[in-house]
């Protein structure tokens, strides 16, 4: 049967053979004549699929193994085993018809010529991919109208703020117009503005364009406001694979019970752990299982006005999956 999935990855692996030597003189002498190696597995046997105009979220911790992943599904690294195949191509391969139709984004990293303005740096990569004169100014257009960059093409790059360089940066990898994007923490270091317009900015290209991302990101407004479903990865190992919605509601124990009475009253402490009070709102966690009693109790015993029931915060739920490291 034909794969049609753009991403296709079976037991992915990256070891790293480093040199290993103990503290002191003694040592140090001993590593001259014997040097101990240690294996270091950045990505640990992982296997997933991504199909057709998919926004997926790829969290994990820092040393986690995510972009070295995308390193790999880009052809910047070989990996030690396992398969891989992006838009049918074997990655490392490099062939240019793979090249051609997918980019790597990592936040923070260069790709803009310095000392010129963002639109030099263009016309470059228009030449690099062989761009048609014709393709290339219709989507600098496009590029230039969705992010707002008609004022910083002609300035030098070093001139521009962090967020208005990523927004050039980003324009710059997507002229040729992939068909597979890899974002690599795409709004690090940015303000909140600058994050939404980004966001904003990845959904509509996926929109128009049908592109498969793949994005990791520390905001977990990043992953929210883009990804349905999500990987998660620690350790270089994959241990969750699935709806957002569902990491949320399989990881987290408790719900977070938001309840209006007009005042304070330490006699909420009865109901559940006080995160919060303020103007008469008042913020209490409490176990899932005892959600749907603990409620009617309130509502039974007290004068509420207005009463609302959350899953904790995703970022929450994140953290503790990466405390406890499997799932």
């Amino acid at each position: 049967m034909l794969n049609t999935d753009v991403v296709h990855i079976t037991d992915l692996r990256k070891v790293y053979v480093v040199s290993r030597q103990e503290a002191g003189a003694k040592a140090a002498l001993q590593s001259l004549v014997h040097r101990s190696k240690q294996e270091i597995p950045a990505v640990d046997g992982i296997s997933f699929d991504l199909a057709p105009g998919e926004i997926v979220g790829f969290l994990g911790p820092n040393g986690a193994g995510k972009t070295t992943t995308l390193k790999m599904l880009a052809g910047l690294l070989y990996p030690t085993s396992g398969e891989a195949t992006v838009l049918g191509y074997v990655p490392w391969k490099r062939k240019k018809d793979f090249l051609k139709q997918i980019t790597l984004v990592m936040g923070q990293r260069n790709q803009l010529v310095w000392d010129i303005p963002a639109l030099n740096s263009f016309e470059l990569n228009r030449v690099i991919y062989r761009i048609p004169l014709e393709d290339y100014r219709r989507m600098v257009k496009e590029l230039t109208e969705l992010l707002e960059l008609e004022p910083l093409l002609h300035k030098p790059v070093r001139n521009l703020s962090l967020g208005e360089r990523m927004k050039c940066e980003i324009a710059a990898a997507l002229l040729h117009r992939p068909n597979v994007v890899f974002l690599d923490e795409p709004t690090l270091g940015l303000d909140v503005t600058m994050q939404r317009r980004i966001r904003s900015f990845i959904a509509e290209y996926n929109r128009r364009f049908g592109a498969t991302v793949l994005l990791t990101s520390h905001y977990m407004a990043d992953v929210e406001a883009l990804c349905k479903r999500v990987l998660v990865i620690h350790h270089g190992k994959l241990i969750f694979d699935g709806q957002l919605a569902k990491l949320v509601q399989k990881f987290s124990d408790y719900k977070t019970i938001v309840v209006q009475i007009g005042d304070c009253q330490a006699s909420l402490a009865s109901y559940g752990e006080i995160m919060s009070c303020e103007g008469g709102r008042t913020t209490l966690r409490v176990p899932k299982e005892q959600t749907a009693r603990i409620t009617g109790r309130l509502l039974a015993d007290l004068p509420v006005i207005d009463l609302l029931v959350e899953d904790p915060p995703i970022k929450e739920v994140i953290e503790r999956v990466f405390a406890q490291g499997n799932l």
